[in-house]
């Protein structure tokens, strides 16, 4: 017996769509971002810094990507996940590239994890709302 899995997979195309869609919703909130959307192994496939963005942002929004691809979910709902356990919450949080704060999604295609985008440079909501914009155009 001949098992075939066909998943679905993110293109660059796609992922340049996401990360102009953030930036100009960024640009409509007055606010200056990086952008990365990434694929299902964590590799950068598209990224985008606007002109005066925090440098600090730059990595950051990289991780945030990254940990909502390896997890599948928001990277806002780190909290909720640690819970009261204080192992958790100690050693998780000190895991290189590990974002527990807002701005990070998951790219979900029939509850399938094919990516993420992660943007920063505003207050996590501000992030969150740029990184759903950029999902609303990849995935329609």
């Amino acid at each position: 017996m001949n098992i075939q899995f066909v998943e679905p997979d993110l293109h660059w195309q796609g992922a340049q769509h996401a990360v102009n869609a953030a930036v100009a919703h960024a640009c409509e909130l007055g606010i200056r971002i990086h952008v990365t959307v990434v694929d299902r192994a964590g590799h950068t496939l598209a990224y985008l810094r606007m002109n005066g963005a925090f440098l600090h942002s730059e990595g950051i929004a990289v991780d945030k990507a990254y940990t909502a691809a390896s997890f599948g979910f928001p990277t806002r709902d780190w909290l909720d996940v640690l819970g009261d356990n204080p192992r958790l919450r100690i050693g998780l949080p000190a895991r290189d590239r590990l974002v527990v704060f807002g701005g990070g999604l998951p790219i979900l295609v029939d509850g399938m994890c094919i990516g993420g985008i992660g943007v920063s440079g505003g207050s996590e909501e501000q992030d969150e709302a740029c990184a759903e914009a950029g999902l609303q155009a990849m995935l329609g």
